[in-house]
């Protein structure tokens, strides 16, 4: 039986005893869509096929850096951090790569925990576009830096005066990638042996950067391929001693680093909804509504897509990220980019996302906010065609410009309560508002520089 043909439990009970598998390792996602996960035992495994398993729910309730929220309702010291339940996700399972018969398996949380689980915000939303009538594909693209680094040299460095896989500007680069080919095709054979296929990997401008394309698919499992290739890209690089970050922006000298997601709709026979011949540019009404919507909840939903202090450093003008809710037909400085072409291929690819994205959250976000579009019939802007820098939007498509003043935006956000639940907002606003005061603590290099002696 073949890993990607697993659907149940029995399914998962099969291949484990067929292939005699030892060891299973199981893993959810967090709210700032790192991986959290376990090795369990086979007898473990098969005797939770019929039961329950739990995870304890800190898995929910602390940041990044393993510090506890001491600002969030669901969690903490006052309930005593007890056990979550979680459901594994049979269709999910894979070999772990670079094990010898291990499989790994995605779960979710179930239960109170799944009102604030990653994984089940983005399953609410695609619950309401299939009662809507739709179905969602979608696919993530990421940029990435590579270091000639470790996770022990960058500490020792201080994370300064690192080195890039490859110096100078080579975007598109042929002679990159060449002389580089076996870690290209280490990531592109992973990634289809993961069953996260690669549709386009190239340089980006900028030393050692590089650009993937994930194939698209039904958005659950599109959100799935993008946190699983997040985790073991780092893991490929980090096993040939290089590291690979997803942060939005490592440094002030080179331009920030993207996590843009395209979106399209299919109605309940296959057909794609967002395509019509007989309107403007082959845009639908319904897509038109779905940029409307997309495009009026962006500064409330921004803390879900630009999700740390980091986040920030990106969206600022002339480094190819947006800074207001702008849309236009083919235009790479719009937040939102129509794609068109065929019935099929006919798309929003929305740009304002970064590569430290939670696929699930930001996800759930982009197509919450376009399904309400279609819902409510909002019609967007007129599009805007040249530089979208250069254009001044109405007050209300301007974007928060801190993660504290994007939380503050959710948290009072009445679309947002309903698309993706109140128990969900207030907590990752809380855990936003967190992140913004952990980084009001540090002392940065910059202050330093700036006031240590002049002030």
């Amino acid at each position: 039986m073949h890993v990607r043909e697993v659907r149940t439990a029995s399914d998962a009970k099969k291949i484990i005893i067929e292939r005699d598998v030892k060891t299973i390792k199981i893993a959810v996602n967090d709210i700032d869509g790192i991986l959290r996960g376990k090795y369990i035992s086979r007898d473990k495994f098969l005797s939770l096929l019929e039961g329950k398993l739990g995870f304890c729910d800190v898995i929910l309730g602390w940041d990044s850096n393993d510090i506890l929220y001491d600002n969030c309702a669901y969690t903490g010291w006052h309930t005593a951090y007890p056990d979550a339940e979680i459901k594994l996700i049979y269709d999910s399972c894979r070999e772990a790569p670079f094990e010898d018969n291990v499989l790994f398996f995605l779960a979710e949380f179930v239960g109170p925990a799944a009102a604030i689980c990653p994984r089940r915000t983005l399953g609410r939303v695609l619950d309401k576009a299939k009662s809507m009538g739709y179905d969602v594909t979608s696919a993530y693209e990421f940029e990435f830096f590579v270091f000639d680094e470790t996770p022990d040299t960058v500490r020792e460095k201080n994370y300064r005066n690192l080195k890039n896989l490859t110096p100078g500007n080579f975007g598109y680069s042929v002679l990159r990638s060449s002389v580089h080919n076996e870690l290209y095709h280490d990531m592109i054979n992973m990634c289809r042996e993961m069953d996260m296929e690669i549709e386009g990997l190239h340089t980006e401008t900028g030393p050692g950067v590089l650009e993937a394309a994930i194939r698209y698919g039904a958005a659950m499992q599109s959100a799935d391929k993008a946190t699983l290739f997040k985790t073991f890209i780092k893991v490929l690089a980090q096993r040939r001693d290089l590291m690979a970050t997803f942060m939005a922006k490592w440094s002030v000298d080179y331009p920030g680093q993207s996590g843009h997601i395209h979106i399209s709709l299919q109605d309940e026979k296959g057909g794609g909804v967002f395509y019509d011949n007989t309107k403007p540019d082959n845009i639908s009404d319904q897509m038109r509504w779905f940029i409307g919507g997309q495009q009026k909840l962006m500064p409330e939903l921004l803390s879900m897509v630009a999700c740390t202090v980091n986040s920030f450093a990106r969206l600022v003008p002339g480094q190819w990220a947006p800074t207001d809710a702008t849309w236009g037909v083919e235009n790479r400085t719009c937040a939102l980019r129509t794609i068109g072409g065929g019935e099929q291929s006919t798309r929003v690819e929305y740009r304002i996302s970064a590569s430290d994205i939670n696929p699930y959250i930001a996800g759930a976000a982009a197509i919450g906010s376009g399904l309400w579009g279609i819902e409510n019939k909002i019609e967007p802007t007129a599009p805007i065609s040249g530089n979208a820098y250069d254009h001044a939007m109405p007050a209300e498509f301007t974007l928060p410009a801190t993660l504290g003043a994007a939380a503050d935006r959710l948290r009072t956000s009445e679309a947002a309560k309903e698309l993706f639940g109140d128990a969900f907002v207030e907590h990752y606003a809380s855990t936003r508002d967190w992140e913004e005061l952990e980084a009001r603590k540090a002392v940065t290099d910059w202050q330093l520089q700036r006031y240590f002696e002049i002030i």
